[in-house]
């Protein structure tokens, strides 16, 4: 019996475009929290996630039905996110927003408290810990980033970020360990002040 991945698929071979929707719905969170922890600016996130489906459309015709739905649109995402940082040098551009754009899409606005019920501390040093931590997966080169972003936030299995990617395995484990250990030296001035 065909993956509901793979039913999409086919039915966007045979030119359902009901059928893209479907697959946009299901993967478009995923892979704009993905491409926003590999490059954090709002505007390039939208873009290439936009990017992302354009590609993916324009290909789908020659897709295996046989691989990995979710593993060719990150494969997709990953190269786009390298292609920007090639392009702009974003891997020298270290910040975390603190507004976020309005509604209407006409500017920004400061980020709302949280609602006071809460530990107002614990949520500051929960946000900040987050902050802290995008800055140091900022920091690390992407061939490190994606891997441990695909690993622990996405939840991908070795063999589908070694697919994604392009490399062995056994190369996927030893990204994942180095760029954790670099993880832990960028965040242990934090950690321990």
């Amino acid at each position: 019996m065909l993956s509901a991945d793979a039913v999409c698929v086919q039915r966007c071979q045979e030119d359902d475009s009901a059928a893209f929707d479907e697959i946009v719905a299901r993967y478009k969170d995923g892979i704009y929290n993905y491409i926003w922890r590999m490059i954090s600016n709002r505007d390039d996130v939208e873009d290439l996630t936009m990017e992302v489906f354009v590609r993916a459309f324009a290909s789908i015709g020659t897709f295996r039905r046989e691989a990995n739905l979710r593993t060719w649109l990150y494969k997709i995402a990953t190269n786009l996110c390298v292609d920007k940082y090639r392009r702009n040098g974003l891997e020298k551009q270290y910040f975390v927003p603190l507004e976020r754009e309005t509604e209407d899409g006409k500017g920004s606005e400061p980020m709302e408290l949280p609602d006071s019920t809460y530990d107002p501390q614990r949520i500051y040093d929960r946000s900040e810990l987050q902050a802290e931590v995008q800055k140091a997966l900022l920091k690390l080169p992407e061939k490190l980033r994606a891997p441990i972003l695909m690993y622990d936030m996405e939840g991908m299995a070795y063999d589908e970020i070694a697919e994604a990617l392009g490399c062995p395995m056994g190369t996927v484990k030893s990204r994942i360990f180095n760029g954790r250990a670099q993880l832990r030296t960028l965040l242990r001035s934090y950690v321990e002040g």
